[in-house]
């Protein structure tokens, strides 16, 4: 099943193939990606990325959901977004944007539109995300869409050669505006 989700400015839509070289934009970008715990990708690190997002469209039941974001004025790739679908009716959050487009509202956008597939159409319980302590705007995202901060994950894995901490958010279906 194809997935396309439209809001008032961005669509949200399954990754094709051809995405790889907008992708790239941003997943090779250092400063971008100091929170992540990936990147900066290669070239290939990102074309196996879409393979993959690629082949997880054909899972039966669908588990991962990860989109490419663009803009609905002019199609123009942006960033991705994500929800992992987990045990026990609960899904993961993540979400990625070119730094040429930080600031806008985008983020949110497309984090409150996969919030509302998730409890609407997957029904799950429980809608979670973390994001480093550093990242404030992150964090400005998850609160702005009604995700409420459980507490600080101290140095909890290890990845970019040192011990990272996390800030944990989550929103429930019952608390969902």
């Amino acid at each position: 099943m194809t997935m396309f989700l439209e809001t008032e400015r961005l669509i949200l839509r399954d990754f094709v193939a051809d995405d790889w070289e907008q992708v790239h934009v941003y997943a090779s970008d250092a400063d971008l990606v100091k929170f992540m715990d990936w990147g900066p990708n290669s070239e290939n690190a990102t074309k196996d990325y879409i393979d993959t997002m690629i082949q997880s469209q054909q899972q039966t039941p669908r588990a991962v959901y990860e989109f490419a974001i663009t803009l609905k004025e002019n199609g123009f790739l942006i960033g991705g977004c994500g929800l992992h679908v987990e045990e026990h009716s609960q899904a993961s959050l993540g979400y990625c944007l070119n730094r040429g487009f930080w600031g806008c509202g985008f983020a949110s956008e497309a984090a409150y539109a996969l919030c509302k597939v998730g409890f609407r159409e997957l029904n799950v319980h429980r809608i979670f995300a973390t994001c480093r302590p550093e990242n404030i705007a992150s964090a400005k995202v998850m609160e702005k869409i009604g995700m409420t901060k459980e507490g600080l994950l101290r140095e909890h894995f290890y990845v970019k050669g040192k011990w990272q901490s996390s800030f944990l958010y989550s929103v429930l279906a019952n608390e969902f505006r």
